[in-house]
């Protein structure tokens, strides 16, 4: 298993330095990466947005190099963090706030193999990407929630799209994308 991971974190690792996206940390089997710090940048949740959608790709390669079945699941939300130093002996750099409690709930309620993103997240994202919406959710600690899938860019000369689910049958009836 840890072999395992070494190789998607690896891989994962070299996709932030890409996107010029900053990892903050793993916490077991979570990767946890941040845009706009420590360096602000006016495009930092595009940036996370396309270091998302390349990692889906990565985990389906591995999945089939190895045999193993990977299962990914990616929460974004955008907003303001406290980030910093801690500890005087193995001292890490760290984020904490509302942003990061969001976007790791975002995480933990997303369908399988899905990246959701708040609508915060979506109002930044949706003049350049596809999104669905997935209808109100209860999310833990947040109540009731419109998140929305990222489903991947689209062509600049296009408007923008977002699909509004009604039931789950509608959802499997358009199959991927």
């Amino acid at each position: 298993m840890v072999a395992l991971l070494d190789r998607v974190f690896a891989r994962w690792d070299a996709l932030a330095a890409e996107h010029g996206v900053e990892k903050i940390k793993t916490i077991g089997d979570g990767y946890m990466v941040a845009g706009g710090i420590p360096t602000r940048r006016a495009d930092h949740t595009e940036a996370i947005a396309e270091m998302a959608l390349a990692m889906g790709p990565d985990v389906a390669h591995l999945a089939a190099q190895t045999g193993h079945a990977l299962e990914l699941r990616i929460g974004i939300d955008t907003g303001p963090v406290v980030a910093g130093v801690i500890g005087r002996a193995k001292f890490s750099y760290d984020l904490w706030g509302d942003t990061v409690n969001t976007a790791s709930r975002m995480q933990s309620h997303a369908p399988p193999g899905a990246i959701q993103v708040t609508a915060r997240t979506f109002d930044r994202l949706r003049h350049r990407y596809e999104l669905r919406a997935r209808g109100m959710i209860e999310v833990k600690g947040k109540g009731l929630m419109r998140p929305y899938l990222l489903l991947g860019r689209r062509p600049d000369h296009e408007p923008p799209i977002v699909h509004d689910l009604t039931s789950a049958r509608e959802f499997a009836h358009r199959g991927p994308r």
